[in-house]
């Protein structure tokens, strides 16, 4: 399964659909197709094979192991986990499950081999269906470095004063439970969250304070091709489009 960059055809198909897209209620259909994260990701690295790029870093990757000397990455602490390439959820899970019934509280469901109970995300995972297709969504799955992932953990995104990197030459900031992310990939970042916001409405996935920061960067980095490739490619495989980013696609590319 291989796909390529964002072509004639596909932009001849998306015209066909414009009118539909522009023209009915802005009301997007959620992933239900896909409930398993395993599986997500092993779409998503047969996508990637076209453009392995992590998000935050810009750093090449094949399989499982990012190349450093291409984007100047230097491993801050966890050595280990800064050599292997895993997938983000840009809005964190956190974000758009803790105040499940399920992570807060537990379920009946939700008891290791030795009877003991257990909440959090282990249990809305195993129990809680919705959780599980948003924690599919493919749309909110991006390639990072796995020591990123991690330093990143839950925390929003906003602007941080200064230039202080932690990770060589990556262009990510982290400091004080906040992250801000390159400019280069910031509209993806903000599409990304206003379509969780939209698909998965009151799940706290947006707040106002950042509503507005989001809209900016949306505009001030709008869609490349890549992005509306990513988009197409994602659409054939889980079944709901992302309207946000093909509308954004339409109005660039026609």
């Amino acid at each position: 399964m291989r796909f390529h960059f964002f072509s004639k055809h596909v932009i001849s198909t998306l015209f066909l659909l414009l009118p539909a897209i522009l023209f009915t209620p802005f009301v997007m259909a959620q992933n239900t197709k896909i409930t398993s994260f395993l599986q997500s990701k092993k779409f998503l690295q047969k996508i990637y094979e076209e453009h392995a790029i992590t998000l935050y870093c810009g750093c090449s990757f094949q399989d499982k192991t990012p190349h450093f000397s291409e984007c100047g990455y230097v491993p801050k602490k966890n050595t280990a986990r800064a050599h292997r390439i895993e997938w983000e959820h840009v809005v964190p899970a956190h974000t758009f499950g803790h105040s499940l019934r399920e992570w807060k509280d537990g379920h009946s469901q939700c008891r290791n081999k030795r009877g003991t109970p257990f909440k959090g995300r282990k249990c809305a995972t195993k129990t809680n269906h919705i959780f599980q297709q948003m924690q599919a969504d493919m749309y909110n799955l991006y390639p990072a470095i796995g020591e990123v992932n991690g330093r990143r953990s839950n925390y929003p995104m906003g602007i941080i004063s200064g230039e202080a990197r932690q990770f060589g030459a990556c262009d990510v900031e982290i400091s004080r439970r906040t992250v801000e992310p390159r400019p280069e990939i910031r509209g993806d970042i903000a599409r990304t969250y206003l379509y969780m916001d939209a698909v998965y409405p009151n799940k706290g996935i947006i707040t106002h304070k950042n509503f507005s920061l989001f809209q900016t960067w949306s505009e001030n980095d709008p869609v490349d091709t890549w992005e509306c490739t990513r988009a197409e490619a994602i659409y054939r495989i889980q079944g709901n489009r992302n309207n946000i980013v093909t509308n954004a696609c339409l109005n660039r590319y026609n």
